[in-house]
C-alpha cells in the first residue's frame, strides 16, 4: 500500500478525546467532524455526574458517536458505578465505554483495575455492547511490562468470552518505531482487536512534554527530533505530520491487522479538528498531483 493510501486508510473512522469542559469546543467544530465519529469522553476527579452525563448527551445530538470511560480506581462503590450507568442510559450513551484503571494509587472503591470491573457483570446488565481497553507501547510508569501483557491478555479473554465488542486504545507516544513493534507484537500474541494508535493533536511543546512526562512517554532527543520538533527548543506547537507518516509508510495489514488512529486534543478540540482536516486534504491534493 502507497504512503498516501495508507494515510488515508489509517486516518479512516479516527477517533478524539476530550474532557467534559469541552463540549461547547466540539459543538463549534462538529461541522468539520464526520458524522458518527468516536468521541471518547475521560472521567476526571473533579467532574461529577451531571457533567459527564451532559458531555454524552451533547455528542449524541451532534450526531457523534460518545464513549465516556470509567475509571476503575476513582469509582468508589459499585452503585457509584451503576449510577454512571445508568445517567448515560438516560441518554442513549451506554452502549460504548472505555474502561481504564485509572490514575488513584490506591482504589478509591472495590475495582483496583479495569479487569475487575469487566468482570462484575455491571456493564452487561446496563446494555453495555462494547468496552475499550487500554494499550502502552512504550509501558507504564508504574507498571511491569510482564504484568501489562497479561492484563491485556486477560481483558480480551474476558470480553471474547462474554461476546462484547472491544478495541484497544493506546498511550499516546512520539516513537512509530516503537508503535509499529508493539502492535506486532500484540498480534503475536494471538491478539487480533482492532488497534487505535493514540497520537496528540497539535499542542504546544512545552505541554507535549509535561504529558508525556506524566505518563512515561519516550522523550529521547533523537525520537522528539524524528517526531518533529525539538527538546531544546520548547517555543511554538507540534502536530503528529512526521508521525503518521512514517506510521503509513510502514504499516503492514498482513503483520499488523486492523490500525486506526485516535488523537488527544491536547492543543484543543477545535485545534485537533482543524489539524486533521488540513491534513487530510494536504494529501488528496499530494495524491492527486
Amino acid at each position: 500500500m502507497s504512503g498516501d493510501r495508507a494515510e488515508a486508510s489509517l486516518l479512516t473512522d479516527f477517533s478524539l478525546e476530550m474532557t467534559g469542559k469541552d463540549v461547547g469546543h466540539l459543538t463549534a467544530a462538529a461541522p468539520d467532524v464526520p458524522a458518527g465519529t468516536r468521541v471518547h469522553l475521560t472521567y476526571l476527579e473533579h467532574e461529577d455526574l451531571a457533567t459527564r452525563v451532559a458531555a454524552a448527551r451533547a455528542c449524541r445530538e451532534l450526531g457523534l458517536t460518545p464513549v465516556p470511560h470509567v475509571s476503575a480506581r476513582r469509582l468508589t462503590s459499585q452503585a457509584d458505578l451503576e449510577r454512571f450507568l445508568a445517567g448515560l442510559a438516560e441518554v442513549s450513551a451506554v452502549e460504548r465505554l472505555f474502561v481504564i484503571g485509572g490514575d488513584p494509587a490506591t482504589p478509591h472503591g472495590p475495582y483496583p483495575d479495569a479487569l475487575s470491573v469487566l468482570e462484575s457483570g455491571v456493564l452487561q446488565r446496563f446494555g453495555v455492547r462494547e468496552a475499550g481497553i487500554a494499550g502502552y507501547p512504550e509501558g507504564h510508569p508504574g507498571i511491569e511490562p510482564d504484568t501489562l501483557w497479561q492484563a491485556l491478555a486477560d481483558k480480551a479473554a474476558l470480553l471474547a468470552g462474554t461476546g462484547m465488542a472491544s478495541t484497544v486504545v493506546t498511550q499516546f507516544g512520539f516513537d512509530s518505531d516503537a508503535v509499529l513493534e508493539w502492535v506486532a507484537q500484540v498480534r503475536a500474541r494471538g491478539i487480533d482487536l482492532p488497534v487505535r494508535v493514540g497520537v496528540p493533536g497539535p499542542a504546544g511543546i512545552r505541554r507535549l512534554l509535561r504529558y508525556a512526562a506524566r505518563l512515561g512517554v519516550g522523550t529521547s532527543a533523537g525520537i522528539v527530533r524524528k517526531y518533529g520538533f525539538s527538546i531544546t527548543n520548547l517555543m511554538g506547537t507540534a502536530g503528529p505530520d512526521r508521525f503518521l507518516r512514517d506510521l503509513a509508510l510502514r504499516w503492514d495489514p498482513a503483520r499488523h491487522g486492523e490500525v486506526r488512529i485516535h488523537f488527544y486534543s491536547f492543543g484543543g478540540v477545535a485545534a485537533t479538528v482543524e489539524w486533521i482536516a488540513d491534513f487530510t486534504t494536504r494529501g488528496t491534493q499530494e495524491v492527486r498531483s
